[in-house]
């Protein structure tokens, strides 16, 4: 079997109405699936004004905004005229990439149907409840996940660490390792322009401290600020520049009333915005792969992070970044200060990202899932022919 026999079916929450780093992950996989020769069949939410133009067929799944975050939307159900779509697209292998309700319904149908299913899976979801006071319910949320990824003939995760976290969750022993890629077009040292910063009204010689990512508590914004206020107090040089947009923005706007908030970049602006940077701090602990770590890295930033899936299999600490315990306010003040006071010390570990991130090559990296497509299809199918 090769990738151009394969008929994929793939279910996501949010596959192109609101821009993250996990969908676009999955349309650049299928770009690149579809470029082999294979087939392959989106189903996902969908909105009248999308962030971006979705890649391949794209079908709506019907679906109803979330409460209190009226930009997601919450996929209702396998309706009559999806099935019928799935029934007359006829897969060989179906793919989901979050745990919804219409992601259950897919994967009951799909073993009717003796056909494997593969999960990617795209972030820690149960650990978003910290940031709504329902850290208690954690243990819920994962068993409630755990009931479906069991279900699934095999993961992917972007990075062996966070392999490791689903194995000792028990979510299911047989995972790849699907991990991410950077554009070197647009990520990297050479988009850095001074011009830019000065128009932002930062000096040149002002170290710059970058957030990248939607603005969303999520992403550790209290830490985030929290730790500026350290660096405040100790009367370190610095300046922050926030790019990126969200709900939590005029939060964030009143925390670090003096940061240049550039707003949502995208391509060559977004590589320019990064570049244009001196460090990059990511205290975030809900991702499954750091998207916007890898980005900063080839970029040629050192790389402060919280020590947690999103960035430690990316960061080498005390080579190209540090690696800090969550949320330890006063860790991550000692580590930007070193960076923003010598620039010699920044730009060694800088350069060490950069060599870093020419490893992950995006056709490589999405060939190794169409390689886990084809085993599990010839591993039902090995299956099938032993039990008749």
């Amino acid at each position: 079997m090769q990738t151009s026999d394969l008929r994929i079916a793939l279910f996501s929450g949010n596959y192109n109405y609101v821009r993250d780093g996990a969908n676009q992950a999955l349309n650049r996989l299928v770009g690149y699936l579809l470029s082999q020769g294979a087939s392959v069949r989106v189903y996902s939410p969908t909105v009248a004004e999308p962030a971006f133009v979705a890649t391949g067929d794209l079908v709506s799944i019907p679906s109803v905004s979330i409460p209190f975050r009226p930009e997601y939307r919450l996929p209702l159900t396998l309706s009559a005229k999806v099935r019928r779509d799935l029934e007359a697209f006829n897969p060989n292998i179906l793919h989901i990439s979050s745990p919804d309700r219409v992601s259950r319904k897919a994967v009951k149908w799909s073993k009717k149907r003796h056909l494997p299913v593969l999960c990617s899976v795209h972030t820690r979801f149960e650990t978003y409840l910290r940031y709504y006071n329902l850290a208690f319910m954690e243990p819920v949320l994962e068993a409630w996940i755990r009931r479906l990824y069991r279900k699934c003939d095999a993961l992917v995760a972007p990075s062996e660490s966070f392999a490791q976290v689903l194995r000792e969750q028990r979510m299911n022993y047989d995972i790849d390792i699907w991990s991410r890629g950077v554009d070197r077009e647009i990520f990297n040292p050479s988009q850095r322009d001074m011009a830019w910063r000065r128009a932002l009204g930062i000096a040149d010689d002002m170290p710059v401290i970058g957030f990248l990512g939607r603005l969303v508590m999520e992403k550790g914004l209290d830490v985030f600020s929290d730790t500026i206020d350290q660096l405040k107090r100790r009367n370190v040089p610095h300046q922050v520049v926030v790019i990126g947009d969200g709900p939590a923005r005029p939060w964030f706007e009143s925390r670090i009333p003096d940061a240049k908030f550039a707003g949502f970049q995208v391509g060559s602006d977004l590589g320019r915005a990064v570049a244009s940077m001196d460090i990059f701090f990511n205290p975030s602990v809900t991702e499954a792969f750091g998207n916007v770590t890898l980005e900063s890295m080839a970029s040629g930033l050192p790389v402060v992070a919280a020590k947690a899936t999103g960035s430690q299999s990316l960061v080498e600490d005390k080579v190209s970044g540090r690696l800090i315990a969550p949320g330890a306010i006063n860790q991550f003040a000692d580590a930007l200060q070193a960076y923003c006071l010598d620039k010699d010390f920044r730009a060694q570990h800088g350069a060490a990202g950069a060599q870093r991130s020419l490893d992950f090559s995006w056709d490589a990296i999405n060939q190794t899932v169409a390689d886990t497509y084809i085993r599990l299809i010839r591993q039902h199918a090995a299956r099938a022919a032993a039990e008749r």
